[in-house]
């Protein structure tokens, strides 16, 4: 049995079941966030007002629960508005469990190391296209593990163009709307050569960088040439749990990327490795020796000990036990999320063919699509 109290002057709404308290909303957020028509548009939930619409003294002047439902009645507006109660046990504030920790990840995340590799996220590329749910599956083990699979595609050109169209759109870069990844002879970027490269997220010198990378096999005859993930989120829990003075340093000021390449292309961005949002949550990681420029926004004291925080996150990204390895054959491809999962590759032969081709989407169109697709198999379900 639910049971709702208002504090004497209104402002606070105290929603309990005896003889617990479940949580406490005020009551300007609860008139910000009412749904009925004249606040919200029934198409599309956006808000008709603004917050200067809503006076600055509203109170709560009075409460009731029918079932799982909750009138409130807000002063001096006199406008009675329904809540269901599970959507505010939902979206609750009042949370004496907040995370605190600085480096803490959203619920659906699951960090990982190599003991993924007996369960590498993997999906039929038929399956995904023509089924709703096998792709809202393979979506969600993406958004869970930061990168996924796809077996059985084909093998023409620009095949990967529909791996994106199942999620989102191409964000086209200077390399264009897609590129190759094959040896050549006076290479612009040494990803085009049949050298090893340390595991890395792409393009560190953009502002914003692009969040998801597709890269889908065509050819594949030379030795060699496995692909490999590592989950830097998992690597920064295990520098955070090593020495908390490293994650900090490498968490507080900003390295600095560049790429000038190509004739007419400077890109630079400042921004730390270890990326946080103000509630400490993990946003992204930003490795890539590559294109990492002269760091020189970190105080002359804190230097050594940024460079020692530095060496040991990549030696934790090396290490091994934190690899998924897999060889993509023609037809194959896989999908990382470019904010937290660094890729790799062995080096490989220069006999035989090896052909990939790889393109940038953003994060936010799969996570879209993958609640848009929660919704609709819920209503059906």
């Amino acid at each position: 049995m639910y049971k709702i109290d208002i504090s004497e002057d209104g402002s606070i709404a105290t929603l309990s079941t005896n003889p617990a308290s479940l949580a406490k909303f005020h009551a300007i957020w609860l008139r910000d966030n009412s749904w009925d028509p004249k606040t919200r548009a029934p198409g599309n939930g956006q808000r008709l007002i603004a917050l200067r619409d809503i006076p600055n003294n509203t109170c709560i002047s009075k409460a009731s629960i029918t079932g799982d439902k909750i009138q409130f009645t807000f002063m001096p507006e006199s406008k009675t508005v329904e809540f269901d109660i599970q959507w505010l046990l939902d979206h609750s504030y009042d949370n004496a469990n907040a995370k605190n920790l600085s480096g803490w990840t959203a619920p659906y995340v699951e960090t990982w190391d190599r003991k993924l590799n007996d369960s590498v996220p993997i999906a039929d590329f038929h399956e995904v296209q023509k089924k709703p749910d096998t792709l809202r599956d393979w979506l969600r083990q993406i958004a869970k593990y930061g990168f996924g699979t796809l077996k059985n595609g084909p093998t023409d050109d620009l095949s990967l163009m529909r791996v994106v169209d199942m999620f989102g759109f191409v964000r086209e870069t200077n390399y264009g709307k897609h590129f190759d990844v094959r040896t050549e002879i006076n290479p612009t970027n040494l990803a085009y050569t049949g050298l090893g490269l340390q595991a890395h997220t792409d393009n560190p010198y953009r502002d914003p960088v692009p969040s998801i990378q597709v890269l889908y096999c065509l050819e594949s005859s030379a030795a060699g040439g496995e692909n490999m993930v590592v989950d830097g989120f998992r690597a920064i829990e295990r520098l955070r749990e090593e020495n908390s003075e490293w994650y900090d340093v490498l968490s507080k000021y900003c390295a600095r990327f560049e790429y000038s390449g190509e004739d007419g292309v400077v890109l630079r961005s400042r921004r730390p490795m270890i990326e946080l949002s103000p509630d400490g949550e993990l946003i992204s990681i930003r490795f890539n020796n590559r294109s990492t420029a002269a760091i020189t926004d970190v105080p002359f004291e804190d230097m050594q000990t940024y460079y020692d925080a530095y060496r040991r996150l990549g030696e934790i990204i090396d290490d091994p036990e934190m690899e998924v390895t897999f060889r993509l054959e023609p037809g194959e491809c896989f999908i990382v999320d470019n904010t937290r999962i660094l890729h790799a590759r062995k080096s490989y032969s220069g006999t035989g063919t090896r052909w990939l081709q790889g393109c940038y989407a953003d994060k936010d169109g799969l996570l879209s699509k993958l609640a848009s697709l929660e919704k609709q198999l819920d209503k059906v379900a």
